[in-house]
């Protein structure tokens, strides 16, 4: 069926207009575009590559991931989650070798979600991913706190909290470190105390208008400050060749491909089950999701953009400017890129000390310092597991870390789950009776063999398994070599009851 162009606007015109129509998703989409900007900007920056690239990965996060299905409200694009590991990997494999990782590890995401695993990334701890966030989070503000300093930031992350004073201690000496550091602080103050200004500020997200003031300020007192280079949209496009891939062979390349799928994987996954408690809309399907991240970074990589997950900033500013559909996300990708197509030479004027603000603020939203007192008080394992978590990816490295965590986790909950309880009854006379329940296990081996070895030597003993939920075979082997021992000691035979006795 065909319609006439008058009919058509007619229609457009109908649809933005009437209740329920385009019109809310039209300004969801502008509210997150100028989320985006700056964030997009400043977290290719501190990955070590140009702005633009940083807006490739939003622009393919909103027209290409945003028309996929999954989850409808959510919004894509790079991560400051992200920024300490591709960092890492710039710096090892280069700025070339970027497009190739990516790649791989979208197509990674694909087969997983095609294989149906999106589900089975809710099975991962919470704690290790919080530590995770929180390792993230140290090293960022650590790695911008010497953009704010005009220092070059170390190598490692112990390398560069130990270097934090020494840093600190050069800036009233030098005029542009004087400068950006104030800049800085500027910015985060506007970011912590903008919430609290009357509504009609607030109609400027955050994270803009802490930029803008900044570039204001910067150029109204001609501030001697370090800004962002530009290069052109174009220009920051790189197809990853043969050379690229040639470098995927080695292992250091394989488990940064898989540190990206999965911690990308992980962080899009628990970002849609938040975004899915802020709304009544449809209900994110974890596996299309996985698909639809893994066609995005399989397009981010063949442009050698960043990598790319779902957002809690961008889709919680989504859901709360009142989008319904994924046509907000969509178009937030569309702005994205006529803004870079048409307006490349505003990046040049942003401080990077103000980006550096901006990602100070989220890297301090990424350590859960509330969370983990209260972990501490309700649930002290799993506090333990999300402070290792973190120590080791800021001593070690991003995946070394989050490896360690999960052996952690695993190993917290294997020592949770083996409880046993040896209950012991003696009335004086008669057999001693003994009560065994719970779970059974090696790791509680110590435990049981301790409390049967105390029981007297020249008493008949019956032992009652019938609470047991579960006697592993290490458990039984000992168990059996005690009875029998003890039964050839002089006494009478040990008699053992199960639950089919």
């Amino acid at each position: 069926m065909q319609h006439s162009p008058v009919s058509l606007l007619d229609r457009t015109r109908s649809l933005c207009t009437a209740p329920g129509g385009a019109r809310p998703d039209v300004t969801a989409s502008l509210v997150v575009f100028l989320v985006a900007l700056p964030l997009c900007a400043g977290v290719a920056v501190a990955s070590g590559v140009p702005a633009e690239v940083g807006l490739i990965t939003g622009i393919v996060g909103g027209l290409v991931t945003g028309l996929l299905p999954g989850s409808s409200l959510q919004v894509s694009g790079p991560a400051a989650g992200m920024t300490v590991l591709v960092y890492e990997a710039v710096r090892e494999y280069g700025i070339a070798a970027l497009g190739a990782l990516v790649l791989a590890a979208g197509l990674l995401q694909l087969a997983m979600g095609f294989l149906r695993l999106g589900r089975y990334f809710r099975a991962v701890s919470v704690a290790v991913v919080e530590g995770m966030l929180a390792g993230i989070g140290l090293i960022l503000i650590a790695g911008q706190l010497y953009v704010l300093t005009d220092e070059e930031a170390p190598a490692s992350g112990l390398g560069k909290l130990a270097g934090l004073p020494g840093a600190f201690a050069q800036v009233p000496g030098s005029e542009r470190a004087v400068a950006a550091l104030a800049l800085g602080a500027g910015t985060i103050a506007v970011l912590v105390c903008w919430d609290r200004l009357p509504a009609k500020f607030r109609v400027v997200p955050a994270p803009l208008a802490a930029v803008l003031l900044a570039t204001g300020a910067s150029l109204l007192l001609a501030l001697p400050v370090a800004t962002v280079e530009v290069q052109g949209l174009v220009e920051a496009v790189q197809v990853p060749d043969a050379a690229a891939f040639e470098g995927l062979l080695g292992l250091g390349a394989v488990g940064t491909v898989l540190a990206f799928a999965l911690i990308a994987s992980a962080e899009s996954l628990f970002s849609a089950a938040a975004v899915d408690r802020m709304h009544d809309g449809p209900r994110t399907s974890y596996d299309k999701e996985l698909i639809a991240q893994g066609a995005g970074n399989t397009v981010c990589g063949m442009l050698g953009a960043l990598p790319m997950t779902a957002v809690i900033v961008r889709s919680a500013a989504n859901v709360r400017a009142g989008a319904r559909t994924k046509a907000s996300r969509v178009l937030h990708g569309v702005w994205l890129l006529l803004f870079a197509a048409l307006l490349p030479d505003a990046l040049g004027l942003i401080p990077l000390a103000a980006l550096a603000g901006v990602l100070v603020h989220a890297g301090c939203k990424l350590v859960p310092a509330r969370q983990l007192v209260h972990l501490w008080r309700e649930h002290r394992g799993e506090a333990v597991v999300l402070v290792v978590t973190a120590a080791a990816i800021v001593s070690v490295s991003m995946f070394e870390g989050v490896l360690i965590g999960l052996v952690l986790a695993v190993m917290k909950t294997a020592w949770e789950m083996s409880h046993v309880q040896v209950g012991v009854v003696d009335k004086g006379a008669g057999p001693i009776r003994v009560h065994l329940s719970g779970n059974a296990t090696f790791l509680r081996l110590p435990k049981m063999l301790d409390a049967l070895e105390a029981l007297p030597q020249d008493r008949p003993i019956e032992i009652d398994l019938a609470g047991l939920r579960h006697l592993d075979h290490a458990c039984r082997t000992s168990l059996e070599n005690w009875v029998a021992r003890h039964s050839t000691e002089g006494t009478d035979p040990v008699r053992v009851a199960t639950s089919e006795a």
